[in-house]
């Protein structure tokens, strides 16, 4: 058996043992980025969007030279902030006493070189906290819309010692209305799930998505793989590709997330009513 799948299944064992809040793996994500999603690849451009419906989610990088973040560093890192900022009930956030251990925190194990984590949690750390979000919700009836920076101001410390601790000091501080949309609407995660998935974004983002869904999912549904792929994969070319895609990264999720019951309709994914893998808090 491949070492990867043998660490999923054995993380997700563990889970299945422990309930995330009594193991301190309760965790939470922005609403916004669980119903549409960031890139899973290096984006062409300063605009990015993806559609859920309705709802249209977009991304703009604003500061030259500094382009949008892709991949799963920057939903690590958005979960720690989303977590944080829930705990704490404060926007002004410190990102650890040494970058070794907030790496930790992520799921991370630091390693230096021109192709080393540290390198690339530094560039999308700058990116995601540069970067501006732009939510719209558009019916026959009206158009609401709501724009964001995510970070009003980040002041990042990266010493050549990862290990070093006191002098890094690294802190972020959100927007008021980014801070306002995550404590109030915050969509709970198991961080351990996440740690689990942290190889694939398209995994992570389909288990934020599902425990989600299932939070108030009451019928079965079969949403097409068409509006799937605007939500999760405009990138692929083709339906098929991204629908093949999406099935691997589903398998994934089943193993973290056991519960969760999927099947395969004619057009598209069938969403059958499932114990969220994240109780609502009391």
């Amino acid at each position: 058996m491949n070492t990867a799948l043998e660490r999923l299944i054995a993380e997700s064992l563990a889970m299945e043992q422990q309930a995330a809040k009594d193991a301190g793996a309760l965790g939470f994500m922005a609403r916004a980025m669980t119903l549409a999603t960031m890139p899973h690849r290096r984006p062409q451009g300063t605009i990015f969007a993806r559609k859920n419906g309705n709802f249209t989610m977009s991304m703009a990088a604003t500061v030259p030279g500094i382009s949008l973040p892709y991949g799963t560093i920057p939903r690590l890192l958005l979960s720690w902030v989303c977590t944080e900022a829930v705990r704490t009930q404060e926007p002004d956030l410190i990102l650890g006493d040494s970058m070794s251990a907030f790496m930790r925190d992520l799921g991370m194990v630091p390693t230096g070189g021109r192709w080393g984590s540290i390198p690339r949690l530094k560039n999308q750390t700058k990116r995601l906290f540069s970067c501006a979000v732009s939510a719209t919700y558009e019916d026959a009836e009206k158009t609401i819309l709501q724009g964001h920076r995510i970070a009003d101001k980040a002041v990042l410390w990266w010493d050549n010692n990862p290990d070093q601790t006191g002098l890094w000091n690294s802190a972020v501080s959100l927007s008021e209305a980014f801070f306002r949309e995550v404590v109030d609407h915050p969509i709970p995660v198991d961080l351990r799930a996440l740690k689990a998935l942290r190889q694939s974004p398209l995994a992570l983002d389909a288990y934020v998505w599902l425990t989600y869904r299932m939070s108030y999912l009451n019928r079965r549904t079969e949403i097409p793989w068409a509006a799937l792929r605007l939500q999760f994969g405009s990138e692929y070319g083709r339906v098929r590709d991204f629908k093949s895609a999406f099935l691997k990264a589903l398998l994934k999720v089943e193993l973290v997330y056991s519960d969760v019951r999927l099947d395969v309709g004619k057009n598209g994914l069938v969403l059958n009513p499932s114990p969220t893998h994240i109780l609502p808090r009391g």
